[in-house]
């Protein structure tokens, strides 16, 4: 399979409506806010999520009651309801309050051995009734795998009885563990090279099934730091993706290109996720504090130094990263520059469309990224018809005197 089928396969898990990783989410459904816990789950299929992940564990909330409100409101909302969900519980009566109100096919997060073959098999045939498919946690009565021996020999022992008693392949999720790394633990130093392994295993030895992980579990140790959290899941994902990895839990509005990381914090967070050095945590943590001040900043101080460049860069960059705000000031000063309006679509725009093509191919893009590109080449053409439109019904130059004669 190309690098492009499997970035174009991966699917997008959004997970802001999760009250374990969405402090803001947790706060609207304790409050009683529905409204606005929709506009959270709104704005992940917006910024490009293919599956809603919903969880609603907290102490001060009653999970089965709040699981149940919460789908039957999406259902009502068309936009939102169009994306499958992923009815997220450690409680299986909360998983089942889910089950019984979500539409079309879903996805239980999730089901383990932890308390048994027995109980692992009636969880499974309950998923398989509903007509859902199931993440199967790589944890066993002994505990959660944490090396690449212990997720695959859990995985397959799970992956056989499930087969065995005729549970879709293609219906199994398995979850080996995404943990924290450059934790100063020298134990942990291997536990993304150890997902690596087991996914690719899983992947070409557990035929149909497929492989998720909740990606910002890999970066908890620089909880605060955002740039370098935002770095870790690119270059993570980069890799996972590559082993086989073809879903993920991750907040859909702040992927960032693998790319656009800056070169030597990239080298040094892929030092920490591969365990390529001894001292790859202690470098990280090195620059880790110059890349939060140089990071991502604020929405008044936004970096604009790439409107000094040329138009063609503009538009460009524009399309790279989705940006629509000056495109039509962009696709003007072009039009304005070109012999035709169509040889702006030719040229700058399909050469920004080309750049987007070849990060996709090569992975350091994501659909939800190519979503957006596409949003504003087609904003970028609309602007454009009309101008095109008239340049067709222009009446043509009158032929000369020696074309009549």
């Amino acid at each position: 399979m190309t690098s492009t089928n499997l970035f174009a396969n991966f699917i997008i898990v959004g997970e802001r409506t999760n009250v374990t990783g969405s402090a803001k989410f947790r706060k609207l459904i304790e409050a009683d806010d529905y409204n606005a816990a929709l506009d959270v789950a709104r704005q992940q299929v917006e910024s490009g999520a293919n599956v809603l992940d919903v969880n609603v564990d907290a102490a001060m909330i009653d999970g089965p009651a709040a699981m149940k409100r919460f789908l039957n409101l999406i259902a009502s909302e068309p936009d939102i309801a169009k994306i499958p969900l992923m009815i997220d519980s450690s409680k299986w009566e909360v998983i089942e309050a889910g089950l019984k109100c979500a539409q079309g096919k879903s996805i239980v997060n999730s089901i383990s051995l932890k308390e048994g073959e027995e109980a692992f098999l009636y969880h499974a045939r309950k998923v398989r009734r509903y007509g859902a498919a199931a993440v199967v946690m790589a944890f066993d009565e002994a505990g959660q795998a944490d090396t690449a021996r212990r997720k695959i020999d859990i995985c397959t022992r799970a992956y056989n009885l499930l087969t065995d008693h005729g549970f879709p392949p293609e219906d199994i999720i398995f979850d080996p563990n995404i943990f924290a790394v450059a934790t100063g633990i020298e134990e942990h130093a291997d536990y993304a090279k150890d997902f690596f392994e087991a996914t690719a295993y899983i992947r070409s030895e557990l035929k149909g099934a497929h492989v998720s992980g909740g990606v910002s579990n890999v970066s908890f140790s620089f909880r605060g730091n955002e740039p370098v959290r935002e770095a870790m899941h690119a270059v993570f994902l980069y890799h996972a993706i590559r082993a086989g990895m073809d879903m993920g839990i991750v907040n859909a509005g702040s992927l960032t290109l693998y790319d656009e990381v800056e070169p030597e914090l990239r080298e040094r967070v892929e030092d920490v996720l591969l365990n390529r050095r001894d001292d790859s945590t202690e470098r990280l943590l090195d620059i880790a504090e110059q890349a939060k001040v140089g990071g991502k900043r604020k929405e008044t101080e936004r970096d604009l130094s790439w409107r000094q460049k040329p138009v063609k860069d503009r538009l460009a960059h524009a399309l790279v990263h989705g940006i629509n705000e000056f495109i039509v000031e962009d696709t003007e000063a072009a039009r304005l520059e070109a012999e035709r309006p169509l040889h702006v679509i030719e040229g700058p725009l399909m050469d920004g469309m080309s750049i987007v093509g070849d990060l996709f191919g090569a992975g350091k893009m994501f659909l939800p990224q190519v979503v957006k590109s596409a949003r504003v080449m087609k904003q970028a053409v609309a602007y454009l018809l009309p101008y095109m439109e008239e340049e067709k019904s222009a009446p043509a130059w009158p032929a000369s005197p020696t074309a009549r004669s």
